[in-house]
């Protein structure tokens, strides 16, 4: 199992394209830890902006009744792909992580592979 910090740096060198990553709290807003992104993206900034699609998302889905969870929101910009995926584990609820990706040199199924392992193995 890997920490927060252990986490983030392994999205950062095993993700081609990752400009920056944060593990967030979805109640708060607040990150909880950032890697990246300097001079491109203020991560503290994406983190809060991020919690409200993440609820907003929550509330459709339960507005619509469908039983079903999130596995990751893709965000496509002309420049960057950004994808939160909230956590699954117990230990992980109410948390997601936040990826920004440089669009021109990030496989986007690629990516999405990967943070779904790290995911996996993060134990917060």
């Amino acid at each position: 199992m890997a920490n927060t910090e252990s986490a983030l740096k392994d999205v950062m060198s095993s993700i081609e394209g990752a400009i920056g990553v944060a593990l967030v709290d979805y109640g708060s807003g607040m990150a909880l830890g950032t890697l990246g992104g300097e001079g491109t993206i203020d991560l503290n900034v994406a983190a809060a902006g991020n919690t409200d699609v993440v609820r907003a998302k929550a509330r459709t889905m339960e507005m619509l009744k469908l039983n079903d969870t999130i596995e990751d929101i893709l965000i496509t910009l002309t420049g960057q792909y950004h994808v939160i995926r909230p956590l699954t584990s117990r230990s992980g609820k109410g948390l997601f992580l936040y990826l920004a990706l440089d669009r021109q040199r990030a496989n986007l199924a690629m990516a999405r592979h990967q943070l779904k392992r790290i995911e996996a193995e993060l134990e917060v």
